[in-house]
């Protein structure tokens, strides 16, 4: 597994295989989210796999997807609460681990300075320098 933390309580990682969840479970996570929608993935793949490997290791598992091109207003609003409710780290996962760095992203606008939020995602190397000027405002629906 290739996982990068981007905050203490936020990590992302490509995509993860049901046989991964138990060393996720090890290394201190809480919660899964899957921002990959089943259509990219085959059957072994899909989020009931994970989910299913996730509640036996006794981690909370949230399929959240994301499609490339066309997040949601709906997509930051679950991720955040999500997030809000999670009770330790969570480790968030799709294709390359760039949408799952996007979505968190967008959801910190106008809560953290947008140089801060890119910065952020660099030092776990996702270049997201391009959304730089939709992390001024805030992205969440009112």
């Amino acid at each position: 597994m290739d996982i990068r933390t981007l905050t203490p309580e936020y990590s992302v990682s490509p995509q993860i295989a049901a046989q991964d969840v138990a060393a996720l479970r090890e290394a201190g996570f809480t919660a899964i989210i899957c921002n990959r929608p089943d259509a990219e993935n085959p059957p072994q793949d899909q989020a009931a796999a994970i989910e299913s490997a996730a509640r036996e290791a006794g981690l909370a598992f949230h399929y959240n997807p994301v499609t490339n091109g066309a997040m949601t207003g709906d997509n930051l609003v679950e991720q955040d609460r999500i997030l809000s409710a999670a009770q330790g780290p969570v480790l968030a996962y799709c294709r390359s681990g760039t949408r799952s760095t996007v979505v968190w992203a967008l959801v910190q606008a106008g809560r953290m300075p947008a140089d801060d939020i890119v910065a952020t995602a660099g030092r776990a190397g996702y270049d997201i320098a391009g959304l730089a000027p939709q992390l001024g405002e805030r992205q969440l629906p009112d």
